[in-house]
């Protein structure tokens, strides 16, 4: 394992004559070697990724490292901001002893730069508003925030399929529970018991507690419109890609919204995006922070749509890398489909520890080079084992890369400077108000108020009709009930019987006989 070996090794694994991004220098016993470059060709960045390792070993900034030089090289990048602490990569780096010692190690000059940023945020407080219709998040995705159940999931779909067939817009959480309430208690009820089934009032019930926790929560305000329009993330300034930073800092407290929510835009992505085919380099790279929150006793029916999505977009020009700990937080089908991965340490401090590592060891081609067990521990802060696809499309020899620092500054802007970065976005300016357009709720409104009127008038016009016929009935019995009815009546039936029977002359005869 000559050192001479090394080099030509990497130098052959890692040198592409297509454009790429530079992420460091192999090291060999414990040796960083400037010269064994390795680099990742950004046409193969769209074949997806992973950067994994434990907290604190330095993947926020392998996150930062490559999303500035694809910023650098054209390519958008959208990012979730866990911690608000990427907001500096809009302003250039100092210099400082350690940046000056890792620049010197590997060989390179440092060049301070800062880079075109655009902040989100889910709430609007912390950057340009980014918002969904409920019609557009999609019955699975929604199903995965409000934590429903298979029934209560099915029940979902039934009112999203009766919305899409009746061209009802569901626009945000009002317009969701006035068809729910409309289906299970108004006049569709009856509509929808032939074509979809009935819907248990216990069922409605429980979504439509678990829609109004949502809203207590705050967080319902990321449905509505104006949605954001995903033709934003590809923004260039001075022929750099914009770097999008969704911030969450101020709801890390409910992982699920934000993760599905940037499933959710990746799903938009998939469906707008025309096919592409294989680019020279791609259009997006999308960075997924804390994947393992999206895959948390997640749904089959939500594990099946991320699993399409990763396998499909790449033909749209979008690549997608996920960031976690460990290798096992991504499912299976997943993992298969990351052809590029950056591993920083693991922490084999338990006996699950141990598994986990014994189980990434698998995942790695086999290197010469290294014992990677022992390795795997004993990897530095900003140091990391690395293998990607080659511009073949095959995996490259498995190295220990010492990573370039960021250029720009690791951490986050002062107030002052984040105020400022907003008030100068024109997307801030374009997503901070709240449109209410005429959505399901107006129209099914109208619709309730006027089955209301409908039936309040049928139920006067019968009660008219009622009195109507009492009327009558009363006027008929008055004059039967009357004493001259009643005379006239009695002498009608004795005159009747009279000639039936003869009593009439008896009867006579009888008295003028009596009296004399």
């Amino acid at each position: 394992m000559s050192k001479e070996n090394f080099i030509a090794a990497i130098n052959k694994a890692y040198t592409t004559s297509l454009p790429s991004i530079y992420l460091g220098a192999g090291v060999l016993n414990n040796e960083i070697i400037a010269e064994a470059k390795v680099n990742l060709p950004l046409r193969m960045m769209n074949r997806h990724g992973l950067v994994t390792g434990a907290t604190g070993s330095g993947k926020t900034r392998t996150l930062q490292l490559m999303a500035e030089q694809l910023s650098a090289a054209g390519v958008c990048v959208f990012m979730p901001d866990m911690k608000g602490d990427l907001s500096g990569m809009a302003k250039e780096g100092a210099v400082n002893e350690k940046i000056t010692e890792r620049a010197n190690a590997l060989g390179i000059k440092y060049t301070p730069s800062g880079f075109s940023v655009e902040l989100y945020s889910l709430t609007g407080k912390l950057g340009a508003q980014m918002r969904a219709t409920v019609t557009e998040f999609g019955p699975t995705l929604l199903s995965k925030i409000l934590e429903l159940n298979d029934t209560q999931t099915g029940v979902l779909n039934i009112l999203f399929k009766y919305a899409d067939d009746k061209n009802l817009p569901v626009v945000d959480f009002n317009d969701l529970k006035k068809v729910l309430n409309y289906l299970t208690e108004g006049p569709g009820a009856a509509e929808i018991k032939s074509d979809y089934g009935k819907i248990s009032g216990a069922t409605a019930s429980t979504i439509l507690r678990k829609i109004v926790a949502l809203e207590q929560q705050g967080v319902d305000s990321i449905f509505g419109e104006t949605s954001f329009d995903v033709e934003d993330l590809f923004e260039k300034i001075d022929g750099r890609g914009v770097i999008s930073l969704l911030n969450v800092a101020d709801i890390q407290n409910q992982p699920a919204i934000f993760s599905t929510f940037m499933l959710s835009l990746l799903a938009e992505l998939y469906q707008r995006l025309p096919e592409a085919g294989d680019l020279d380099k791609p259009k997006l790279i999308f960075f997924l922070d804390e994947a393992h929150l999206l895959f948390n006793d997640a749904p089959k029916a939500f594990l099946d749509q991320i699993d399409q999505i990763i396998r499909l977009i790449r033909s749209k020009g979008v690549g997608i890398f996920f960031c976690t700990q460990l290798t096992q937080d991504v499912p299976p089908s997943v993992l298969a489909q990351l052809g590029n991965r950056v591993h920083h340490v693991i922490r084999a401090f338990t006996p699950n520890d141990v598994k986990a590592l014994k189980e990434t060891v698998k995942t790695f081609p086999k290197s010469e080079y290294y014992e990677m067990e022992q390795q795997f521990t004993q990897l530095g802060t900003g140091q990391a084992f690395i293998t990607v696809l080659n511009e073949k499309g095959i995996p490259t020899e498995t190295v220990v890369t010492h990573l370039a620092p960021p250029a720009s500054v690791m951490g986050p802007l002062s107030d002052g400077e984040y105020k400022t970065q907003l008030e100068s976005s024109d997307l801030y300016k374009k997503y901070k108000e709240t449109v209410d357009p005429q959505s399901a709720f107006e129209m099914l409104d109208g619709r309730m108020k006027q089955h209301e009127e409908e039936q309040a008038e049928a139920k006067e016009q019968k009660a008219q009709a009622k009195t109507s016929s009492r009327r009558e009935k009363s006027t008929f019995e008055e004059v039967i009930a009357s004493p001259v009815a009643k005379q006239v009546g009695r002498e009608l039936v004795r005159g009747v019987f009279g000639v039936l029977f003869g009593t009439s002359t008896r009867r006579s005869s009888k008295r003028r006989g009596g009296l004399f």
